[in-house]
């Protein structure tokens, strides 16, 4: 399979690079006369002020998800908000993510530990403390109550952003400075039915632009509060965002932007099989947590004219994460534990200009866009751990001194070019392109005993990459389009592969395909994709019992099926029905081993079927909704080494086996005013309607079995003025 994609490769390569402009002008002067062409503005940034239209005109897949429509699901985290997305998998928490600091999402059956095959931005500015280095979300700084909107782009986003975007861009586009002086004050509250725990979710925001352009705003959002788990289930988090801009003429505007994280999440921890059936709310786990802090400040000029839009961002983030995790020990300590530690402090800087720059010759319309990111990132991680205790004897570990067995000090320097020309004839639109990503990583990793060293390493790995992408797009009118696209996405060696012993650890590339077709009328909403995902040599992290972290070449993987959702006012059918209209989605996924022991076989952790339905009907002031999400059972099959077996009974430890499928119910009323602008307006309802018990696993440090969210009871207040 190599060589194949490798001639894939090179023949994309081949494509972008010589599609004929003149002959794309000689097609369209042909076909100009058939066709009527609606004026062309430049498109410039396709991240930003997402939209249906964008939507309808993007050539791949790609959902987007408003604040309306999280707020009427009933969703308090971006964990809930995330289900209503075809292709996203999203694991509830669990293991070392195993609270509201962090985030599980898988796109297509890749992994969701940490979300790490994903580009998840915020405004366009990468969230993971080390984008090359550490592309993983143990640390989610951003909390739902400062979103606007959520734009999920899984397919033909490869040229413009990355790494790590096999899994497609993410990007979360936080609440707008108002153009008239708001102040918004909102906030949620759950209380779980089995202990009456309670949750809150506050969210503030105060803002305005005065006549002349000039333009702030203030957001907070905050999740306090105690979990659905009896023990060692609190989670505190503070998000706070300041926003500046100014619009110097109608073509120029400034915007400044300073954001700080702070959260801590106790994490209760999985369970054995026997204490799961004893209490699956229980918690053995007195001193799991994990801790984080990230400060960033942006600043974005843009230009745009009509026919030149010019963008120049830079950033800078310095984050702090840390956490303790309980670990029992093997053998002759098989029934002592010890508490690990692993602070770990990452910052990184970057700058990224693009200009795009309109063309109209004889009827073909070329939208030609240039870029460049220049990132430059540093991370330090240290590891330790106690000595051995016996939980019985009531010795708090927190007291025991922490040995330092490990430190790593990394660093990237990372260069990516990458051009594109949108090239529009008739109702057909093309766009060849193609990203070169030029990056150097080091890691100098330090073992250590007793505070002396007894071994270290210094890799390093320097990769220079192409990735191409085609697309087209065909609209059939105004409100259809089908589309086609095949593209390159590659992962570079993170700094724990680096450090890692395991041999033939490598830089990964895959080759994602896509064909489908978006409809966005006045009524009626649908999209249709189907996707097929290569990866030759796909690394995967697996852990043991007693923690140590193991890389696995799982070989050649392959990811495909098919992803469907739409969404139907019911008011055209007939008047009985005004106020009426439904939604479903529905994603099958076959996610399989291409290679070694578990070749055919399903890989871990992601359903085969994931569907959701929904209902929404408004009369007068007040609006019901109710909303129903489904999926297949999940594997947990353990690693696929050479001869290794298939698990599919669960094991003593809860870690391994398979995990069945289940589904919920949600139910929530609203009184929302529609003629009072200002007016309060209040909602309540209910999760998981009928108590459904279920339940995940997990692998890692603290893993085992963890009880899904069960009925959970929820209120919402919002005033404005």
């Amino acid at each position: 399979m190599l060589q194949y994609r490798h001639a894939f490769k090179a023949a994309l390569l081949a494509t972008v690079a010589v599609i004929p402009v003149h002959g794309a002008a000689q097609e369209a002067t042909k076909s100009a006369a058939d066709t009527v062409l609606d004026p062309i503005a430049l498109t410039g940034n396709w991240l930003e002020e997402p939209d249906k239209e964008k939507i309808l005109k993007h050539a791949g897949a790609r959902t987007i998800v408003n604040r309306e429509q999280f707020e009427e699901s009933g969703a308090t985290n971006i964990r809930d908000a995330l289900k209503l997305v075809p292709g996203v998998q999203v694991q509830d928490s669990n293991g070392t993510g195993g609270s509201d600091v962090s985030l599980n999402i898988g796109v297509r059956g890749l992994t969701s530990r940490l979300s790490p095959r994903s580009t998840v931005l915020m405004d366009g500015i990468p969230l993971a403390y080390a984008p090359y280095g550490q592309p993983q979300l143990s640390l989610f700084p951003l909390t739902l109550g400062n979103v606007e909107t959520i734009d999920v782009v899984r397919g033909a986003g490869s040229v413009r952003y990355g790494p790590q975007n096999v899994g497609g861009i993410i990007n979360f586009v936080t609440r707008p400075i108002p153009e008239d002086f708001t102040a918004r004050f909102a906030s949620n509250a759950e209380f779980a039915g089995t202990n009456g725990n309670a949750k809150v979710f506050p969210n503030l925001l105060i803002g305005g632009t005065n006549p002349d352009g000039l333009g702030a705003a203030v957001l907070y959002s905050g999740i306090h509060g105690e979990g659905y788990r009896d023990s060692n289930d609190r989670t505190d988090i503070d998000d706070l965002i300041l926003k500046g801009a100014y619009e110097f003429s109608d073509t120029d505007k400034l915007g400044i932007q300073f954001h700080h994280y702070e959260g801590e999440g106790r994490m209760p921890g999985g369970l054995t099989t026997k204490e799961f059936a004893e209490d699956p709310y229980q918690s053995t786990r007195r001193y799991d947590d994990f801790s984080g802090r990230r400060n960033d400040i942006s600043l974005r000029y843009q230009h745009d004219d009509g026919e030149n839009n010019f963008e120049l961002l830079t950033y800078y983030v310095d984050s702090f994460r840390g956490s303790h995790v309980e670990q029992q020990g093997t053998g002759s300590s098989a029934n002592l534990y010890r508490l690990t530690s692993a602070p770990r402090s990452y910052s990184y800087f970057g700058i990224e200009p693009r200009y795009s720059r309109l063309f109209e010759l004889g009827g073909v319309t070329q939208e030609v866009t240039v870029g460049y990111r220049y990132l430059w990132e540093e991370s330090s991680e240290v590891a330790a751990r106690t000595g051995f205790y016996n939980r019985a004897s009531g010795i708090n570990p927190n007291s025991r001194p922490m040995n330092v067995y490990q430190t790593s000090d990394g660093g990237t320097t990372a260069h990516a070019f990458y051009i594109d020309d949108k090239i529009e004839l008739g109702n057909w639109t093309i766009t060849p392109g193609v990203r070169y990503e030029m990056i150097s990583t080091h890691n100098d990793v330090v073992n250590l005993s007793n505070g002396n060293i007894t071994s270290a390493l210094y890799p390093e790995i320097d990769a220079h990459e192409a990735l191409p992408t085609l697309s087209a797009e065909y609209m059939i009118n105004d409100v259809w389009s089908v589309f086609a696209n095949a593209g390159v996405s590659f992962g570079p060696q993170q700094y724990s592969q680096l450090a890692s012993t395991t041999d033939g650890l490598h830089p990964e590339e895959a080759t994602t395909y896509e064909i489908g077709t978006h409809y966005e009328g006045d009524y009626l909403t649908a999209e249709l994709t189907a996707f097929n995902i290569d990866f030759d040599k796909e690394l995967y992290l697996g852990r043991t019992i007693v923690g140590e972290g193991i890389w696995t070449d799982l070989g050649a993987t392959q990811h495909r099926g098919i992803e469907a959702a739409a969404s139907y006012d019911l008011s055209e059918v007939a008047p009985f029905f005004d106020g009426l209209s439904l939604s479903a989605t529905y994603t099958y996924t076959e996610a399989t081993y291409q290679a070694g022991a578990f070749k055919g076989r399903d890989l871990p952790f992601y359903s085969r079927h994931v569907g959701s339905f929904g209902a929404r009907y408004q009369y007068e002031d007040w609006v019901f909704n109710t909303d129903v999400f489904a999926q297949s059972k999940q594997h947990s099959p353990g690693n696929a080494a050479e001869g290794a077996t298939y698990v599919t009974d669960e094991d003593p430890t809860g870690r391994l086996g398979d995990i069945p499928g289940y589904a919920t119910v949600n139910l929530r009323v609203a009184y929302e005013p529609q003629d009072k602008k200002n007016a309060p307006k209040l909602a309540f309802g209910v999760k998981n309607l009928f108590d459904k018990e279920y339940f995940t696993r997990s692998t890692d440090n603290n893993g085992g079995k963890f009880v899904g969210q069960p009925r959970t009871f929820f209120v919402t207040a919002s005033v404005a003025f």
